[in-house]
């Protein structure tokens, strides 16, 4: 049987229909849209496939239009710049004639300089945490019919909560909160894949920052969220398969809309990426 890495890695894998142009396909889980963390990693792949011997180190992307499952979507790569030390492309994806998203990624040389970084919050370690089944088991009977059925299913990324109170109503002062993420199977060697990983991982929970200084959670009805924009830094090395922190945190909510960001560290305290992004969260009106 397909494990479901196995599965994110071959939707990773777009197929080249020509020079710049690509297709992908999305997997029939039965959601309504597309997950936006796909459309990122794939528009990356796309990108990272035109590119020989530099690695990407920032995207900048705005989600346009939902993404509908059912059909391929195309991305269509323009060579913006290469110069010495770094190349620009930018990314287009198409379904039904029209843009669903764009995505505009900087791509580095490696190059010796100063280093500092942030100090990883202190927070358990992921093997002092509910397991990712243990917290299924206890939320799933809480959750709608469709958040239920897609829990359910095997997943490519673990996600363990330290604070598992979020999930049940409880106030996180300034959206902060922590999840250990991997992949639940080992990735193939090259970092680039590990890096395309991460970039889908990075959607799974980053607006719930706005969520929480609320009380809400990511399974509350009461409010429609939607990514609207994200950005995404990688600052050194990492393994996807291997045990990442996303600290996260959101310094706004305001008009239907929540600011968050995130940063994501190694076990041994290495900060490898940061995050932001926009989403709409607009309250749903009652139904009459």
């Amino acid at each position: 049987m397909t494990s479901a890495v196995d599965s994110l890695v071959s939707i990773l894998d777009l197929e080249p229909l020509e020079v710049n142009l690509f297709r992908g396909k999305s997997p029939q889980d039965g959601w309504q849209r597309v997950f936006g963390g796909q459309v990122i990693g794939q528009a990356l792949v796309a990108a990272c496939r035109t590119v020989d011997g530099r690695r990407p180190h920032s995207l900048h992307a705005y989600f346009v239009l939902p993404g509908d499952p059912r059909s391929p979507i195309i991305y269509e790569v323009e060579r913006i710049r290469d110069g010495r030390s770094f190349s620009t492309r930018r990314v287009r994806a198409i379904q039904h004639g029209a843009s669903i998203f764009s995505l505009s990624a900087s791509f580095h040389l490696e190059e010796e300089g100063p280093e500092h970084q942030f100090v990883m919050p202190a927070v358990p370690m992921p093997e002092d945490l509910r397991s990712e089944s243990e917290v299924r088991a206890e939320l799933m009977p809480h959750m709608h019919e469709d958040m239920r059925n897609y829990f359910q299913r095997e997943r490519p990324i673990e996600i363990r909560p330290v604070e598992f109170g979020r999930y049940t109503g409880e106030r996180q002062p300034e959206g902060k909160f922590h999840v250990w993420i991997r992949a639940t199977r080992p990735l193939p060697a090259d970092p680039v894949i590990h890096q395309c990983v991460l970039a889908y991982a990075s959607d799974m929970t980053l607006l719930d920052a706005a969520n929480v200084p609320h009380g809400r959670s990511f399974h509350d009805q009461s409010v429609q969220a939607a990514s609207l924009d994200h950005a995404m830094w990688f600052h050194r090395p990492f393994r996807a398969d291997d045990w990442l922190l996303y600290a996260h945190d959101s310094p706004s909510g305001q008009g239907s809309r929540g600011f968050t960001r995130g940063e994501i560290f190694t076990r041994e305290g290495v900060l490898v990426a940061s995050v932001a992004q926009e989403g709409l969260l607009r309250p749903r009106k009652p139904k009459i």
